[in-house]
């Protein structure tokens, strides 16, 4: 008899609040063919809130890879004390950019990490807008978090470069404002892409995480492998093996394929793993990791992994680099 499905899957949590969501908060970018769209979804009470940005995946869904997908993590982590910021990045399927010819299609990678640093020069700015978040924010605690090509776009805030197949160019766009990150099943280092993959995606080799310094965990599937994009099965874990520093955590989540359980959406057609426990404990785990990354002194991380190694069936296993 399989256990009922609960919001944290019994990882210690703190108590859920109603939330408030506020969409779409538009930025006019000069250069961006069309206004930056953002959500915002909060706890309603509370203050001191930390805040996440979160990038969405590449994905070929219409909706799912925009700031209208991801609900089953961002509702977690709003409901839980975060305020999460979510951009539609260029490359969404909605906005139709991919295959029209505009500028840094199909990928537009560059675009998307600036849109991560606009958000927080404009960070006061989407505060005022949305109604009752005013005051309640705390802008010097802030994370990163992405799936899958977003993964790559966090990594690159962390200090992940790529090196421009134009010239040659290593472009570093880290941002020292963000204090940690969370990679979920990004890319790994270009060097190693397949022929499918370096093909249709170039700007992917030019990938090397030995300058990405900041602190971050690495969350992977188990069985998340696509010889499309390599042939080697740990390729995702780069971010964790091939970085500097001891401030690197790994999440290896045991049966995991890409999308984790189905991270991108409620009940998406795109999940070829569907397990809403799943989803559940890999919410909770980066909920505590960000939780005592951000707030100095707090236990929930160090709970956390004492409650994950005391199952019986583990959702996964977490390593850590000498040091932390």
């Amino acid at each position: 008899m399989s256990t009922p499905f609960t919001a944290s899957t019994g990882l210690p949590v703190n108590a859920a609040k109603p939330v408030i969501t506020f969409s779409p908060v538009t930025l006019p970018v000069p250069g961006r063919p069309v206004p930056l769209e953002i959500k915002v979804s909060a706890p309603a009470t509370g203050g001191d809130l930390p805040v996440i940005l979160f990038s969405h995946g590449h994905g070929r869904s219409n909706f799912l890879s925009s700031l209208h997908g991801y609900g089953p993590l961002v509702d977690f982590w709003a409901a839980h004390g975060f305020v999460v910021l979510q951009p539609t990045h260029l490359d969404s399927s909605g906005l139709g950019l991919r295959d029209n010819g505009t500028e840094g299609a199909p990928l537009f990678w560059r675009s998307r990490v600036e849109d991560m640093h606009v958000l927080l020069d404009h960070a006061n700015e989407i505060e005022q807008v949305v109604p009752g978040l005013s005051g309640r924010v705390n802008w010097t605690r802030i994370a990163a978090v992405g799936h899958s090509l977003g993964g790559h776009t966090v990594s690159m805030l962390a200090g992940m470069t790529v090196t421009s197949r134009e010239g040659g160019t290593v472009l570093d766009r880290r941002d020292e404002r963000i204090t940690a990150s969370v990679i979920m099943a990004g890319p790994g280092t270009g060097e190693d892409l397949a022929g499918f993959a370096a093909e249709h995606y170039p700007d992917l080799a030019g990938t090397r995480f030995d300058t990405m310094t900041g602190q971050a965990l690495v969350v992977v599937g188990e069985k998340d492998h696509n010889p499309m994009f390599t042939d080697r099965e740990d390729w995702r874990a780069d971010p964790y093996h091939r970085s500097p520093g001891e401030n690197k955590t790994l999440l290896t989540v045991r049966e995991g394929e890409h999308m984790l359980g189905g991270v991108s959406g409620y009940d998406a057609a795109e999940t070829t793993d569907e397990n809403p426990e799943r989803v559940a404990a890999v919410r909770a785990l980066i909920w505590a990791y960000l939780r005592s990354a951000l707030i100095p002194g707090d236990p929930t991380w160090t709970e956390a992994a004492e409650a994950l190694d005391a199952r019986d069936n583990p959702w996964g296993r977490i390593d850590s680099k000498p040091g932390r």
